[in-house]
């Protein structure tokens, strides 16, 4: 991998994180509840745009600055997980489960929505 793409790959990670924080801190700051709606709108639009990236049969080198460097960072796993077991430990089943069956359910519907919508181009 040249300096050129890994530079790309740390300019466009940087990127996709600070557009996580952006659209996680709007969505949180309008629709102020307990379950967390910012992650889960970065996650399910996330999954979208991987979805049409993919069905763009980008190039290798462009897959993995718009796929992995960009959409990677936007996206997080790790959050969705800490903030599903956080509701559980405050005795938040429902919303713990609501986070999880929804996020999986719509991230799925997105993804494919995304490659249904980049297949028609």
């Amino acid at each position: 991998m040249t300096a050129l793409l890994w530079g790309a790959v740390l300019v466009l990670g940087g990127l996709g994180a600070v557009c996580r924080y952006l659209v996680d801190r709007a969505v949180s700051r309008r629709l102020a509840t307990g379950f967390p709606l910012g992650t889960l709108a970065v996650n399910v639009s996330g999954a979208w745009l991987l979805g049409f990236l993919g069905a763009l049969a980008l190039g290798p080198q462009a897959a993995l600055l718009a796929g992995t460097a960009f959409v990677g960072s936007y996206t997080t796993f790790s959050t969705w997980m800490l903030e599903t077991h956080r509701l559980a430990e405050e005795r938040r089943r429902r919303p713990a489960t609501v986070n999880i069956v929804a996020s999986v359910a719509l991230g799925l519907l997105a993804a494919w929505l995304g490659q249904l919508m980049g297949g028609l181009l």
